[in-house]
């Protein structure tokens, strides 16, 4: 028997109508994402006793997911947006710059690892690449990003990376991965349908 001619079109694709444009489907499932993620970044919490002013918030846990079903730019858009919005709200632009900069770092390079490889090992690997890149972000982002809204020194910021930038660094990516990797099928499932 002939093989079917007819292929459903996947969404996790760019090309999910002709000439490339997005689906309607994808906009919307898309700006909900972006207002979850919103949302979520007014949710913040303390997850490293020794520096409890850093806190960590599970935004990036949507645009994560929205890169795995959506593809990278997606995801990164998902980092941006609610944060450029947040800054309506509470003006902290170089806080806001860090987030971008940490969502963004560990999206962008997990998804594009998840998605060449492929299946478990290629998530399992992204993330590890992701987190390592996220890290390193951060950390070198702190070093010239902190001084310039805080009474810190270069010098006062380096000799703080292995004490608290690392891991409460390192805890954040462990979060963020393990609740995408837990909610990301179900999620793709719903949106593919």
């Amino acid at each position: 028997m002939a093989a079917s001619t007819h292929a459903r079109v996947s969404h996790d694709t760019h090309s999910t109508t002709s000439g490339g444009a997005w689906s309607t489907q994808r906009i919307a499932t898309t700006a909900l994402l972006c207002a979850l993620a919103f949302v979520l970044t007014f949710v913040e919490v303390s997850i490293f006793p020794p520096a409890p002013w850093l806190q960590y918030d599970p935004s990036a846990i949507v645009a994560f997911v929205a890169a795995l079903v959506y593809g990278p730019s997606t995801g990164a858009l998902v980092v941006v947006l609610p944060w450029v919005l947040k800054t309506l709200f509470s003006f902290n632009p170089w806080g806001h710059l860090m987030a971008i900069l940490a969502g963004v770092a560990l999206v962008v390079p997990a998804t594009l690892v998840a998605r060449r490889v492929g299946g478990t090992r290629g998530l399992v690997l992204g993330m590890v690449v992701g987190s390592v890149v996220a890290v390193a972000a951060c950390v070198v982002g702190n070093i010239f990003v902190t001084p310039l809204y805080t009474d810190t020194t270069v010098e006062v910021v380096i000799q703080s990376i292995v004490p608290v930038l690392l891991p409460f660094n390192l805890l954040k990516v462990v979060i963020t991965s393990v609740a995408t990797a837990l909610i990301h099928k179900p999620v793709s499932a719903l949106v593919n349908r």
